[in-house]
């Protein structure tokens, strides 16, 4: 069960009782919770537990079966298009690949939204683009680039900027840091962090990354046979006795990123 949060905390995500299916398959079934106004969440699961699905859901690229979402009060089943797209306004996102145009360079990515959802002038817009450029510790230069001429995480970098381009509340990350070589990764985790404080996000992410959950995360939440199996702290999570829960945090791996996290405390 999800522990009561104080009094002071304002929702900025709600599910509520949602399912999803495709076809005869069931992936979510009675799936509840809830995100904060300032907070890092995550969800956890293995592959094919719909976390991808249950984040497209919420931003409102896919409608579940049943149930409901809210963002920032507002029921998304109910939106009109000018409504639904003022309030994703409010919300970036990184895809798990990154999701970047090829034809374009660095900074025309990140200029896509400022040209779609404002009427800013093409100086101002470039001038914005290496604003971000530089809150995602990519090098200036970078800003002239072809996706295909960035390493892998830096790839990751400007995606990251593209989703902060319009100054979003919520920044929705799927998979930050798959992929990436542990340093690489390591650098994305920080980023997340920064950005968090220096920007007051909200930060949902959906990753499978141990060493991320415990480095990053106020609270987790995880996915398992279409439901959620609980919702904590990575210390909660890891105390719980619950038989599918457990594996996902005792075993080698999960071992090993709790120990590193105990050292850096």
């Amino acid at each position: 069960m999800e522990s009561p949060a104080p009094a002071s905390r304002v929702p900025a995500i709600e599910v509520a009782r949602l399912s999803t299916r495709f076809g005869t398959s069931l992936v979510h079934e009675e799936v509840n919770l809830t995100v904060y106004r300032g907070e890092t969440f995550a969800l956890a699961g293995g592959n094919g537990s719909g976390k991808s699905t249950l984040l497209r859901e919420i931003i409102m690229l896919q409608r579940p079966a049943a149930g409901g979402i809210r963002l920032f009060g507002q029921d998304t089943a109910s939106l009109g298009d000018a409504e639904r797209d003022a309030l994703l306004r409010r919300c970036g996102v990184m895809f798990q690949y990154g999701a970047l145009f090829s034809s374009l360079t660095v900074a025309e990515n990140i200029s896509v939204p400022l040209r779609e959802h404002t009427r800013l002038g093409k100086d101002l817009v470039r001038e914005i683009a290496e604003i971000k450029i530089a809150l995602v510790d990519l090098p200036a230069e970078s800003a002239d680039k072809y996706p295909n001429e960035l390493s892998g995480g830096m790839r990751k970098r400007a995606a990251m900027a593209r989703a902060i381009a319009l100054d979003p509340e919520i920044l929705f990350l799927d998979e930050p840091s798959a992929g990436l070589d542990p340093v690489s990764a390591e650098g994305i985790d920080d980023l997340i962090l920064r950005l968090g404080k220096l920007l007051g996000l909200t930060v949902f992410m959906v990753t499978h990354d141990l060493d991320s959950l415990w480095r990053v995360t106020d609270r987790v939440a995880v996915l398992g046979n279409g439901r959620i199996l609980g919702i904590g702290t990575m210390e909660e999570l890891s105390r719980m006795e619950n038989p599918l829960i457990q594996p996902y945090f005792h075993g080698p791996r999960g071992r090993a990123a709790g120990e590193q996290t105990w050292k850096r405390k």
